[in-house]
């Protein structure tokens, strides 16, 4: 029996990019792969826009809490993808890093957060199609 993939979504806050991030990729891959989100400096609750553009399209953050990024985390992780974390995150070899440049939706309207939701939606969507060809949707 194939192994899950599991991917690690890193950012500061743990409060905007990778929420909706680890949120897609887990609507997306039905269990097919395990996914995990934290921060290295995290925040006290999920932003607040950021959790409205998630339930327009269906996706309740509503249960999240920030989570503070730990050493064990990146190690059980088989893709840690970082967004803008910089050298919080523990680099551990053998283990495939992708840094994703995405805007950082704090302190913006919901309008300027949806074109952010979108974008990574189609990354999530693309790694997706890599880890688990046959769970791309």
């Amino acid at each position: 029996m194939p192994t899950i993939p599991e991917v690690l979504f890193v950012c500061v806050h743990n409060a905007g990019r990778s929420q909706m991030a680890a949120a897609l990729l887990d609507h997306h891959a039905a269990g097919a792969v395990t996914v995990r989100s934290a921060g290295s400096a995290p925040a006290d609750s999920i932003n607040p826009a950021v959790r409205q553009v998630m339930e327009e399209i269906g996706i309740d953050l509503s249960r999240e809490i920030p989570t503070k990024l730990s050493a064990d985390a990146v190690n059980a992780a088989d893709v840690v993808i970082t967004m803008g974390c910089g050298d919080a995150c523990p680099i551990f070899p053998g283990k495939r890093y992708l840094d994703w440049e995405l805007t950082d939706p704090a302190g913006r309207t919901p309008e300027q957060i949806r074109p952010i939701r979108d974008d990574i939606d189609a990354r999530v969507r693309a790694l997706l199609t890599e880890l688990v060809p046959a769970a791309a949707t």
